[in-house]
């Protein structure tokens, strides 16, 4: 299969990826913006296989689960949320990371393909209480470049973190840069 995805991706496409997390770093949460496009998700699974991070689990909105390609998601790793509810997703997460359910999973902080000033702050508390360290990720599309970052230094501030995780992203453009991280 990564043939595949290297023949699509690097030949055809022409994207790169530039991986700059630590080799021996087994559990983590990855957190992916800008999120402006339903392609980001394609570019996602190249980007899984071809850097060799083995089994990411992704969180998505429930509705993409159901019938008749819902067991696509599942069967690529998906977890559904009901954003309807509070329904305690972080300590769920928490959960699975200390049953070793999980060992790494992708996050989009801005909960939909538009633009969100105020992200969700799950995947903080998510980081802090499994005690797994965050990872960036961000699909700059004019460049075609994929950049995974090394482990992101987290405070017990948020909202200062999520502040300087922005900047981070600001300069990377997505699919729809009208919708991407100001």
């Amino acid at each position: 299969m990564r043939a595949i995805y290297h023949f699509f991706f690097h030949t055809l496409a022409g994207w790169r990826i530039q991986d700059d997390r630590p080799a021996d770093l087994d559990r983590y949460i990855v957190v992916v913006a800008p999120h402006t496009s339903n392609w980001d998700f394609f570019v996602g699974l190249c980007v899984r296989s071809l850097a060799r991070m083995g089994d990411v689990k992704y969180l998505a909105k429930r509705s993409l689960f159901k019938p008749p390609l819902g067991w696509i998601f599942r069967a690529l790793g998906g977890y559904p949320v009901d954003r309807s509810k509070h329904n305690n997703l972080v300590d769920a997460v928490v959960a699975m990371f200390d049953s070793g359910e999980i060992k790494r999973i992708g996050i989009t902080p801005e909960g939909t393909r538009k633009y969100q000033p105020n992200w969700k702050t799950g995947f903080h508390h998510m980081a802090t209480k499994a005690g797994v360290p965050i990872i960036l990720a961000t699909f700059d599309y004019p460049a075609k470049l994929a950049i995974l970052s090394a482990p992101f230094p987290l405070t017990d501030d948020p909202e200062a973190d999520i502040a300087r995780m922005k900047d981070w992203f600001r300069p990377h453009k997505g699919r729809n840069p009208e919708d991407g991280v100001r």
